[in-house]
């Protein structure tokens, strides 16, 4: 996913960055509203991890500024507020969870990943199938008749990335958003590298290339 970090405490902003990049996801870290408000408008978030006690103003007036034409991203709240009002508020401005600091890094992690699956699960089959590949976001694995592939997390992003709409075409400028954050220098090969990896490993036929327009993943059957 390509996750959004509101967090102004630089220690912790770092750490979770870090952690919620180990599981393979591509990060933006901001420490203001202003700067959140410019990313938002600028990437396609899956999901948010929005503090609430900000130098410019409370996250809470963000989260309400993207309810109001949004229910897309899914936005998880972590704030020191620990009163059950402040959880009240903020989940009726439509927050999805929230999390109150000092957090176990391993929970945030956890519960990023059942607020997806609540987002997935209705939106589109959690399995897809092309030939005899496998593809399974619940379970962020890819197989070939039954047995497992061996993927990088660069792989496994862009896997996950076509197999969200099967036949929609990609292009490289959306596969390198899903691959890195806004502050990591892409080289101009790099997503043609990655498929070439991929194709090794999937078969040929499994992503195609639409000249002049990106990818896309073969149209099969869904399981």
């Amino acid at each position: 996913m390509r996750i959004l970090i509101v967090e102004d405490e630089h220690d912790l902003g770092a750490a979770v960055q870090e952690r919620v990049r180990l599981d393979g996801h591509a990060v933006d870290w901001f420490t203001t509203l202003e700067d959140a408000r410019a990313a938002v408008a600028t990437v396609d978030y899956d999901f948010m991890l929005l503090d609430l006690g900000l130098p410019d103003g409370n996250g809470r007036d963000l989260l309400r500024e993207i309810r109001r034409t949004s229910f897309d991203t899914a936005i998880l709240i972590t704030t020191a507020e620990d009163q059950v009002s402040d959880r009240i508020a903020g989940l009726s401005d439509g927050a999805d969870d929230y999390i109150v600091k000092p957090y176990d890094l391993n929970e945030l992690v956890a519960r990023i990943a059942a607020v997806a699956r609540r987002y997935a699960a209705p939106r589109r089959q959690a399995r897809h199938q092309v030939g005899d590949i496998t593809i399974d976001r619940e379970n962020r694995s890819v197989s070939r008749n039954g047995h497992m592939l061996d993927l990088t997390a660069r792989e496994w992003a862009i896997m996950e990335l076509l197999s969200r709409n099967p036949g929609r075409i990609y292009s490289r400028q959306q596969i390198d958003t899903a691959l890195y954050a806004l502050d990591h220098d892409v080289d101009s090969n790099t997503v043609e590298v990655f498929i070439s990896r991929l194709r090794k490993k999937v078969g040929n036929t499994v992503i195609r290339t639409v000249r002049g327009r990106g990818y896309c993943l073969a149209d099969g059957a869904g399981a």
